[in-house]
């Protein structure tokens, strides 16, 4: 059969560093850190005590009230990343075969606040007897998000969540694209959404040593693909892309940001947490992604990175660009918006990718920050234009965005510049 082509038509945004896309926008380019100290809990006895929180965000500006307190904070983000994109596209839903419009969003953990906010309940207070919030378990699954979003808008389409830690949201995209291709919708609400900044998500990780603990200079501590990188920076947030069938969007007069041309997944099949030190599956889901798009390396002019700040990581990531692109590599514009960002966890694949897009709109390049000229990791060839601290003009025909997640799992995506 023929393959169907698919756009983005909407792009909504919450973010440690702009809860809307253009604020998000211009911040990224302007090379702006999220990172701060934590407020969202005492993290004064924590190896990390800082953080890149969202900030500023008021649910109610966007939900009653009493709705709201039945939502986890991931899922507020996710709600309203998703009516932002919804907004944007233009789409008259009044006249839309919400039969034909679905929901796929990516998350990573889900819920961690609520668990642990109950548990905590029920310890201090189980000599009482077991007394439960009757909305723990809808606050807390993972595809809450998802369902949410549908029942808002009443999109009957395919609807559910991709859990593939880090890789999440990615794959949402990645199986949003597919379905409607496939001619299985006409258009997707698809993204990611985390709030995982609490007690037992910041603990968690800097029990495993995944987190930076630069707490002197936080706005500094996620410095990817530089010598002196010590972990990664954790964030929340939400993204979310319209994702739709071309003539679909054609008919209505939609504006149109890119063409997702291809998708590619793979495994490390290594180990639960590191990345291949050789980067084998970093390469095999790029090289999937590109055969999948139909396009050659030297089509490709960026490529937003999965990049970390996080030792065996950048540097596996940077050796699979040079095998898989050869000496295109040296031709691409490389950056790692979680410099600014953090690390989004199951929203950093739909964060990322609309950052990728909006370069290929805009022709410019995000940069990847906090970098110093003698701040440099023998491992890691410095001839690749990592875009160090001040964003690029170029002409940006095609990227691609890579995801890894712990576990193994790698998604990368790729959108070109739309041609009718």
């Amino acid at each position: 059969m023929e393959l169907k082509r698919v756009v983005v038509t909407g792009l909504g945004a919450v973010t440690p560093v702009g809860n809307t896309p253009e604020e998000m926008w211009k911040n990224l380019l302007n090379g702006v850190s999220g990172a701060a100290p934590i407020t969202l809990f005492d993290a004064s006895k924590f190896k990390t005590q800082f953080a890149c929180e969202v900030k500023n965000f008021d649910i109610t500006e966007y939900v009653d009230r009493k709705e709201a307190r039945k939502m986890d904070r991931y899922t507020q983000f996710a709600v309203v990343a998703a009516m932002q994109a919804v907004k944007d596209c233009g789409m008259d839903l009044e006249a839309e075969d919400k039969d034909r419009i679905g929901v796929v969003f990516g998350v990573g953990i889900g819920g961690i606040k609520t668990y642990q906010d109950e548990v905590e309940n029920y310890v201090v207070n189980r000599e009482k007897g077991p007394k439960f919030n009757p909305f723990f378990i809808p606050k807390m699954i993972a595809d809450i998000a998802a369902g949410q979003i549908s029942i808002m808008y009443g999109f009957h389409g395919p609807n559910y969540i991709t859990a593939s830690a880090c890789a999440s949201s990615s794959n949402a995209l990645a199986d949003a694209f597919n379905l409607i291709r496939l001619g299985k919708a006409n258009a997707i609400v698809a993204g990611g959404a985390e709030a995982a900044i609490c007690e037992t998500g910041v603990g968690g990780f800097n029990g495993m040593h995944a987190l930076s603990t630069r707490n002197d200079e936080p706005e500094k501590a996620s410095r990817p693909f530089s010598a002196s990188r010590d972990g990664f920076v954790i964030g929340e947030g939400a993204g979310c892309l319209i994702l739709e069938e071309l003539e679909h969007a054609k008919a209505r007069g939609a504006k149109i940001y890119a063409e997702m041309v291809g998708a590619g997944m793979s495994a490390d099949a290594h180990h639960i947490t590191a990345s291949h030190p050789e980067g084998l599956g970093a390469k095999l889901v790029m090289k999937n992604a590109l055969e999948d798009a139909g396009m050659k390396p030297e089509e490709i002019d960026y490529i937003n990175v999965h990049g970390t700040s996080t030792h065996v990581g950048d540097i596996s990531e940077a050796k699979a660009i040079k095998d898989v692109f050869g000496d295109s590599a040296y031709q691409l514009n490389i950056s790692s918006t979680k410099s600014m960002t953090g690390h989004l966890l199951g929203a950093a694949g739909a964060v990322e990718a609309m950052a990728t897009v909006l370069a290929i709109h805009d022709d410019i390049i995000p940069p990847t920050i906090n970098h110093e000229e003698d701040d440099k990791d023998e491992e890691i060839d410095y001839n690749l234009n990592f875009t160090f601290n001040k964003a690029q003009k170029r002409v940006v025909r095609a990227g691609l965005s890579n995801t890894f997640g712990f576990g193994g799992h790698n998604a990368c995506v790729v959108f070109k510049k739309y041609e009718a």
